[in-house]
């Protein structure tokens, strides 16, 4: 009998590890999806490991970046100039943030082009974003916010809506 009990003790301690282990896999994003580097310095590496060169030394939090393959801990990650290499997930958050690219942008007190202009932006400004919708987020660019036009920001797919 104490035999028995043990062997399903190990297949319950078994079937928890299993699931343990399912649980990460489960959680894991699917690629491709935007997150934000989360560390005052991030190293981009040639592959998924401390083994790999550092190709690129990132001194600037909040930058956005595009996850474009998963490696256990590592993800391989585009800037946006279009560099890609490999990052520990560690270094990065899922806070949406977005990069302002081509000419100076307006940021409009609601998302329209008649809404009064809050600020303006100048290329490779970096904000968190939010409620992006038809065409528009909402821009935050520490404390202050306005609604630019999301063909103007890089960190968000053309129409993708943001809560």
């Amino acid at each position: 009998m104490a035999n028995r009990r043990m062997r399903i003790m190990g297949w319950v301690l078994l079937a928890l590890i299993a699931l343990g282990m399912a649980i990460p896999a489960l959680a894991q994003r699917k690629t491709p999806y935007f997150a934000s580097i989360a560390a005052e310095k991030a190293r981009m590496r040639t592959g998924p490991g401390r083994n790999y060169p550092a190709s690129w030394l990132y001194q600037r939090e909040d930058l956005p970046i595009k996850v474009i393959d998963i490696y256990g801990e590592w993800r391989k990650v585009e800037d946006p100039g279009g560099t890609q290499g490999w990052m520990q997930v560690n270094l990065l958050s899922d806070t949406r943030t977005a990069m302002v690219t081509g000419t100076v942008t307006e940021m409009r007190s609601a998302p329209n082009f008649n809404a009064r202009i809050n600020w303006r932006a100048a290329p490779g400004v970096v904000g968190r974003i939010s409620k992006c919708g038809g065409g528009w987020c909402w821009f935050d660019v520490r404390g202050r916010g306005g609604y630019v036009e999301q063909s103007h920001i890089w960190g968000t797919e053309p129409g993708e809506t943001v809560g």
